[in-house]
């Protein structure tokens, strides 16, 4: 069972950067996948990035791509979304994944979820 919390979310100004970060505990991190999707009001969670703890395999929705950077630092079971060029429509509750049992792409196949963390961008 690995145990997920989220932190870094905020108010961003559109055009700005904010960090969000991911601390995993319980499982060996080594083992899985860890996931970014973001939800914004009335929409549907939405898959925003994906890496590979053991490796340096990653994934980004393009909607993102070029914009944010996935990583992940092993050694204090962290994983990283840096946000550049943020945008209003960025704007979402942005949750951490784990562990996903099929495809990295879709938020049914992860095992494991954060609390989430807020992130606006003002316009």
């Amino acid at each position: 069972q690995v145990t997920l919390v989220e932190s870094g979310g905020g108010l961003v100004q559109a055009g700005g950067s904010l960090r969000v970060s991911c601390a995993a505990s319980g499982r060996p991190s080594t083992s899985y996948y860890v996931g970014w999707f973001r939800q914004a009001p009335g929409k549907e969670r939405e898959f925003v990035a994906a890496i590979n703890w053991g490796g340096d395999s990653t994934h980004y929705a393009d909607a993102v791509k070029g914009r944010f950077t996935i990583s992940r630092d092993n050694a204090k079971d962290m994983v990283f979304l840096q946000m550049n060029s943020l945008k209003p429509e960025d704007t979402a509750v942005y949750y951490c994944a784990a562990d996903p049992g099929g495809s990295v792409y879709s938020p049914d196949a992860y095992r494991a979820w954060g609390q989430g963390t807020q992130v606006t961008v003002s316009s």
